[in-house]
């Protein structure tokens, strides 16, 4: 602690469900302002939640509505992280709770992140808009090796989804499964794999699968993170909105449904928009607190 004032108090919430049992947890700390780097990850540690966030007093010259606009950052148990989708919705969704619905502004590491918070019928749901997305390839070497960490054989994976890496936030490698099956066998080198993501500079590996021309099922390994699989991640949904359309595999506009978590038990919705003349991706989905 950066100074003898009471340790403040770590909240819990989900993103992307409606209900505590779904979606992906976050702890959430509203005044973070007494905690070092090292408070931080502990408490992240602690939680073992795939990330959690903590928010300080806004920059100067962040330009956002009079007190509500932030810095945040992101902890996963072993590391800072440069932007976490679930952690901003569920950290949107405890603040409307308290100063209510609304627009709010975070200043990430990645950049600044508006956020729109909607309350209806008594869900609460939080939509971010992504910092620019960009799209790279990726090596074939790399490619190689990041399938024999999965135990993927390449033939496995859906020819009309090239494998890229994405960023809307965090880097994501995407991968795309033919068929569902292939999506829910999972079981992959964590070493291995954490080895690959490091070189590259990943946060997630989003695997997908498309069930129709708008809806898809996710999947992210997080082995960075200290995670196994992350349940439900906004930062790769938004690098995947930005793929999918760079690519021409949606149009410009388009709302997109994916549906992450169900494998893990842990159900959630992510509703990714693409808005044409807009390169930024807006990941929007519900919230709630646990216990």
């Amino acid at each position: 602690m950066t100074t003898n004032a009471p340790r403040p108090e770590v909240l819990r919430y989900t993103a992307f469900s409606s209900t505590p049992e779904g979606g992906n947890p976050a702890g959430v700390v509203l005044d973070a302002s007494v905690l070092d780097d090292g408070d931080m990850l502990a408490i992240a540690a602690e939680l073992g939640y795939s990330e959690s966030a903590f928010l300080t007093a806004p920059p100067e010259g962040l330009d956002g509505p009079e007190g509500r606009a932030f810095t945040i950052r992101y902890f996963s148990p072993k590391a800072e992280v440069p932007f976490c989708g679930h952690a901003t919705v569920a950290t949107a969704v405890a603040l409307a709770e308290r100063i209510g619905p609304g627009e709010l502004v975070f200043a990430t590491p990645a950049g600044t992140v508006p956020v729109t918070v909607t309350e209806e019928g008594g869900t609460v749901r939080a939509t971010l808009t992504s910092v620019a997305p960009h799209v790279e390839e990726i090596s074939d070497a790399d490619l190689a090796e990041a399938l024999a960490a999965l135990d993927w054989p390449a033939t496995d994976l859906d020819p009309a989804f090239p494998p890229r890496i994405a960023f809307a936030g965090a880097r994501h490698l995407v991968l795309a499964a033919a068929t569902r099956a292939r999506l829910a066998d999972l079981a992959y080198d964590f070493a291995r794999l954490e080895a690959l993501m490091h070189r590259l500079d990943l946060t997630t590996v989003q695997l997908v699968w498309r069930e129709s021309d708008t809806v898809f099922h996710v999947r992210d390994p997080f082995p960075v993170g200290g995670v196994v699989e992350d349940p439900a991640t906004g930062a790769a949904a938004a690098a995947f909105g930005a793929y999918a359309r760079e690519l021409g595999l949606v149009p410009e506009d388009a709302v997109l449904t994916l549906h992450q978590g169900e494998d893990l038990g842990r159900p959630g919705e992510l509703t990714v928009t693409l808005r044409p003349g807009d390169p930024r991706v807006r990941v929007g989905g519900a919230g709630t607190r646990i216990g």
